[in-house]
């Protein structure tokens, strides 16, 4: 059935349901993995490797949701209408609802006593505006500042690190200590370990801004992967797969391979390492780096294979036949994506949630879904620029043409390619200066 047109009140019914979807699954993401880590004691050895599990199931879970998603969702689209994809998803939600609250009586709630990004736009202000006066005080009377009373966001028992809890500002990004010196408003009035949270926000964004361009990467295997396999042959014995569902490929790699790093990979880590995470935050986030390069490599080496056959089968592609050669070559480039996806998504996670100050934790998580959007959006602008940029009158555009067999795909992964191994690069800079501002 074709596409039908939809203006005026339809349409505005339609960006609403989308946008809400948005913001719903933005406020789900952005706290859920705080509130779950929350609930186990960071405190002790064993609080700690239980917080590194909930991570991995996290994603494990996020995947089997997908895994439905992708599968009988889609088939039920597909086979009695978009409206039961639709209505089948809101059941889930709202079921989900009364399971969430039967444990409201056991959770771990921390009482929310402003917004961190108040503190984060009071701090930056502060030091703005004090840069602009004339007088300075000196750095002396900034050390010898005692930090202010405030309330307290913490529970009593709860030990801060001792980063955050010193009398005296650090020697680091020294242009906020500006922000302790008293010649603003009452309502600009910052304490040293206000400064000293901003700070620590500041040091993780360069971690943060090295996984957009896999989040790039990712978005391709919604979009030009799919539709290389809408050309090959999607059958698997007399099972026909829609070219929709090939994202249950990434994500049973997820699933199968959330529980074996977490109870095989894990543990030799570290009993070989001799430390208490096996493997650091900032290594498994590595790793998923370099996974990502390797997929791009892969995908533009199954273009050149997929390509050769449009070669050879002139007829096949004339007739629109799919091609005589299975879509299962496009699962190689899934199999390194979706793992990348696991070591970046859920170490970033925890390297978020464990690094940043107490107050601050929903806001560092939810970077990890923001980069995820970042990354989508930076897919549009490069795919838009190299467009640009290889279009002329002498020559077509490298993703431009009537069908994806004139599409130059596979000169567009090799760029993907380089540009995230120069990623890599730009990631271990980072990851060298970082020094862990914790273990709790």
């Amino acid at each position: 059935m074709p596409c039908q047109h939809v203006d005026g009140s339809k349409a505005a019914l339609l960006y609403l349901g989308l946008y809400l979807v948005a913001l719903g699954v933005g406020g789900i993401k952005g706290s859920l993995p705080a509130h779950g880590a929350e609930q186990l004691d960071g405190t002790t050895p064993h609080g700690r490797k239980q917080r590194s599990t909930f991570f991995n199931y996290f994603v494990f879970s996020l995947a089997c949701g997908a895994l439905i998603a992708v599968t009988l969702v889609v088939w039920i689209e597909d086979n009695k209408g978009w409206q039961w994809g639709f209505g089948i998803s809101t059941l889930a939600i709202l079921l989900s609802i009364p399971v969430f609250l039967c444990g409201s009586s056991c959770y771990r709630n921390k009482i929310p006593l402003g917004s961190p990004l108040t503190t984060i736009c009071k701090v930056l202000v502060a030091s703005v505006l004090n840069s602009c006066t004339i007088s300075r005080s000196s750095n002396n009377s900034i050390a010898s500042i005692a930090i202010i009373s405030s309330p307290s966001q913490f529970t009593e028992n709860t030990k801060l690190p001792s980063s955050l809890d010193s009398p005296s500002p650090s020697e680091s990004l020294v242009f906020l200590n500006r922000a302790l010196e008293i010649e603003y408003p009452q309502t600009l009035k910052c304490t040293v370990q206000q400064v000293e949270e901003v700070k620590v926000v500041i040091k993780i964004l360069p971690i943060f801004a090295c996984t957009i361009v896999l989040n790039c990467c990712l978005a391709q295997l919604s979009t030009f992967s799919v539709q290389q396999a809408a050309t090959m042959d999607t059958s698997i014995g007399t099972l026909k797969v829609p070219p929709s569902s090939l994202p249950v490929f990434p994500v049973v790699f997820i699933i199968v391979l959330a529980p074996l790093y977490d109870h095989v990979i894990v543990p030799y880590a570290r009993r070989l390492t001799k430390s208490e995470t096996g493997i650091s935050h900032l290594q498994r986030i590595g790793v998923g780096l370099v996974l990502s390069v390797v997929a791009m490599a892969v995908a533009a080496s199954v273009e050149i294979k997929r390509k050769r056959v449009v070669n050879e089968s002139a007829g096949s592609v004339d007739s629109g036949e799919p091609l005589p050669v299975t879509f299962l070559w496009i699962a190689f480039q899934y199999l390194f994506l979706g793992s990348a996806d696991l070591f970046t998504l859920a170490g970033l996670l925890e390297f978020f949630f464990t690094e940043a100050p107490l107050s601050m934790r929903s806001l560092a998580t939810s970077l990890s879904f923001a980069s995820l959007a970042m990354g989508y959006y930076l897919s549009t602008v490069i795919v838009s620029l190299v467009n640009g940029v290889t279009g002329g009158p002498k020559h077509k555009a490298w993703l431009s043409g009537s069908s994806l067999n004139e599409f130059e795909l596979e000169k567009f992964y090799w760029l993907m390619c380089a540009l995230s191994a120069l990623n890599f690069v730009h990631y271990v800079f980072w990851a060298k200066k970082y020094k862990y501002r914790s273990t709790t």
